[in-house]
């Protein structure tokens, strides 16, 4: 009978591409971000089918059950066949709103300088007070 296959719990996050390094997702167990039934979990932790983890990243509090290991990395769509995401509704909703008041930086389109027609525009308007009329 074979041995069952060693996946340390760093390795496999990192394989379903929840986090984009493997040191981001050792840093993240180390700092209490990942929990395996109420408790933290360490990154050296072995990895076993039906285990459920509740992972907090940057973006989402996430709940995930183990439903395959994954050694490698590997495409998005390859990789979410490894874990069902049993995250609670109700983080969803908050997510929805969350995501709505996010503010990115950029500056939102059709505001801030004027354009050259808009430049024009306000100089004939303003140049068009103080013009006597021919009248």
């Amino acid at each position: 009978m074979e041995p069952a296959p060693r996946l340390r719990l760093d390795k496999y996050l990192w394989a379903i591409r929840l986090f984009k390094t493997r040191a981001l997702a050792t840093w993240a167990c180390n700092q209490g971000k990942v929990k395996y039934q109420e408790d933290p979990a360490k990154p050296g932790k072995n990895v076993h089918l039906g285990d459920e983890y509740e992972v907090r990243t940057e973006q989402k509090r996430w709940r995930i059950k183990v439903t395959g290991l994954l050694q490698n990395r590997l495409k998005h769509e390859l990789a979410i066949q490894h874990y069902v995401d049993i995250t609670p509704e109700e983080e969803l909703e908050r997510l929805k709103y969350q995501a709505a008041s996010f503010y990115s930086g950029k500056r939102p389109s059709k505001i801030g300088r004027p354009t050259k027609k808009d430049r024009r525009e306000l100089d004939d308007f303003t140049q068009g007070d103080d013009e006597p009329s021919n009248s």
